[in-house]
């Protein structure tokens, strides 16, 4: 709210350039706020591909949960007033190669009862195959 305060007041003085400032520093919070919302539903996505993929099998609820993940991320990268996207399709990978840490750590207490320590699921499972599953699973409904 503050920086709103102060490019009114930057605006009420001319000051086009300052006032440009704050525009970029408003729009690069805005982007990291969903940039966040974005990577909490990536760790559900990909906690469940990483449980399919370990266990080789799937449940109605990992299915539920992986396609309301996806709707989530789909509409909070939506513009509103726009038929663009705030993140490009390499963006959206690099947030979920962020989550994926999180996810295998979740994964770890899950996949066979919590058989696993996080590094070793990790070898248990394809790291790439499962980004490059959530990545498309996101971009084929968008």
């Amino acid at each position: 709210m503050e920086e709103i305060l102060e490019l009114k007041q930057m605006l009420l003085k001319g000051d086009i350039k300052g006032s440009l400032a704050i525009v970029e520093e408003l729009e690069e919070m805005s982007k990291k706020d969903i940039i966040k919302t974005i990577r909490s539903y990536a760790v559900i996505l990909l906690l469940h591909l990483i449980k399919q993929q370990a266990e080789n099998r799937t449940t109605r609820s990992w299915n539920v949960s992986i396609r309301n993940s996806i709707l989530e991320i789909q509409d909070e990268n939506k513009r509103l007033k726009s038929a663009s996207f705030y993140l490009s399709p390499e963006e959206l990978h690099q947030v979920l190669e962020n989550a994926y840490r999180l996810a295998i750590n979740k994964a770890s207490l899950e996949v066979e009862e919590g058989r696993y320590e996080p590094e070793e699921l990790e070898h248990l499972v394809n790291k790439e195959e499962i980004l490059n599953r959530g990545l498309n699973l996101i971009l084929q409904q968008e």
